[in-house]
């Protein structure tokens, strides 16, 4: 069974479940991390939805490019969890499972493509403390800072 993190669901409430492939990106000591500003201001792992029909590696490729405009390397999956969320962007309580991984940032093509983000690097440290969600945050303290 995949862990939970952060609040448990709502019993009387009905969540939609909403996949995504996110990724631990280090180089050069520090890791690649994303800002989005809307709907509320909030660090996290780039990554994001997985589609209909589309694989998780092919929607890690494309998420990582759209919030911070690098494309990545070699990912390798890292394990899961699950967080019980309402996301305004899209009026839904879901039911996120988080698909995380590690790649390597390669190189960057420009600004994120998607609006409202920016690309931050961070040492893990700082990732730690900035991090939006208990769930990226217990997998870069495991996976980076080995805690």
């Amino acid at each position: 069974m995949t862990p939970r993190v952060g609040t448990p669901p709502d019993a009387a409430r009905r969540y939609t479940l909403r996949p995504g492939a996110y990724a631990i990106l280090p180089r050069n000591g520090q890791l690649l991390l994303t800002h989005q500003a809307e709907p509320v201001p909030e660090v996290q792992l780039p990554g994001g939805g997985i589609d209909p029909g589309e694989q998780p590696l092919f929607a890690l490729h494309r998420e990582v490019f759209e919030e911070t405009g690098w494309r990545i390397a070699s990912p390798r999956r890292l394990g899961a969890f699950r967080r019980f969320t309402y996301m305004p962007e899209y009026d839904l309580w879901a039911e996120k499972l988080c698909i995380i991984y590690v790649a390597y940032p390669v190189r960057p093509y420009g600004p994120p493509t998607e609006d409202g983000h920016i690309a931050l690097w961070r040492s893990p440290e700082a990732a730690v403390a900035e991090l939006g969600n208990p769930g990226d945050r217990a997998f870069v303290r495991r996976h980076v800072l080995g805690i």
